[in-house]
């Protein structure tokens, strides 16, 4: 059990990818605490655990205020006696999700936006790392960013630029806490997301990614490169979490990986055909005639 005896912290867990990753993370031996800003949300997931076999209890908590993140790792040290990981999992997209131009958002949107996906984490990293510093426990900061981090999401710039500033949260985190022993890194999903994101806060919990709810599945349909029978799941960015979060990165830290991207940062700006040798219109001018002499031969 690759998280045996770890104790877990997990905000945002009630739906979503946290509520996979507390799923996961009790099966493999772990004790979880689910937070979530939803009332009856992260019980529902503990009463799951439980149900399964697993150990964990659930807080109520809201990311944007100092207090919650403070009781989440204090709740966590009464139940379990110690924290291990803290994952800052709890994040929310723009108003309209992609609909609403930068030009027309309000400052209020930026700023709740960077309250609960940024301010969020940091609060979440700096309570649990006071707990692990002044009790010389060394452990896991895990934040979830995006692969918004990386490419510009068309409608998304204000969820965009608050998932950078996680990434760079999380090395500074990395060279601050590594002296006691404690890691921090970042998952930045792009397939393979819950549905859930982009429904209002309180609507059903379905367990799905967009991909599962989008029919029959066809990777030949599909943008990213690497062709796989089946559509990417929730689980597939929780495998990633899962390994941060164990002693098997043990040496892995300050870290923004993408997870469940099916290769799309693979790709290059410009969009070359397969066969470059035969595709005279799409080479000519964009390749100098000595290079695009090689490729013809």
């Amino acid at each position: 059990m690759r998280m045996k005896d770890k104790v877990v912290a997990i905000t945002g867990g009630g739906s979503g990818l946290g509520r996979e990753g507390a799923l996961m993370f009790a099966a493999e031996g772990a004790k979880v605490v689910v937070s979530d800003i939803v009332p009856g949300r992260s019980q529902a997931v503990v009463d799951q655990i439980v149900a399964a076999g697993g150990t964990a209890s659930a807080i109520e908590a809201d990311v944007r205020v100092e207090a919650d993140m403070n009781a989440l790792v204090e709740k966590t040290v009464e139940d379990y006696g110690r924290i291990d990981v803290m994952w800052a999992n709890a994040g929310i997209p723009e108003p309209g999700f992609g609909m609403q131009p930068l030009h027309q958002s309000s400052l209020e949107d930026w700023n709740n936006i960077f309250a609960v996906n940024t301010t969020g984490i940091y609060l979440a990293f700096r309570a649990a790392a006071r707990w692990m510093i002044d009790n010389k426990r060394p452990g896991t900061l895990l934040a979830t960013s995006s692969a918004a981090a990386f490419t510009a999401y068309p409608g998304f710039p204000m969820y965009a630029a608050s998932k950078a500033a996680v990434n760079g949260l999380v090395r500074a985190a990395s060279l601050e806490f590594g002296k006691y022993g404690i890691r921090a890194n970042a998952i930045c999903p792009t397939h393979g997301m819950s549905v859930n994101f982009a429904l209002p806060g309180d609507a059903e919990v379905l367990g799905k990614s967009y991909e599962e709810m989008m029919g029959e599945w066809n990777p030949d349909n599909r943008a990213m490169p690497l062709r796989v029978d089946t559509p990417p799941v929730i689980r597939d960015n929780a495998n990633l979490a899962l390994f941060l979060a164990s002693d098997e990165s043990r040496y892995t830290t300050g870290q923004s990986i993408a997870s469940a991207d099916g290769g799309q940062f693979a790709r290059t700006s410009i969009i070359f055909p397969t066969d470059l040798g035969q595709s005279e219109d799409i080479t000519s001018g964009a390749i100098p005639d000595e290079l695009r002499d090689q490729i013809d031969r």
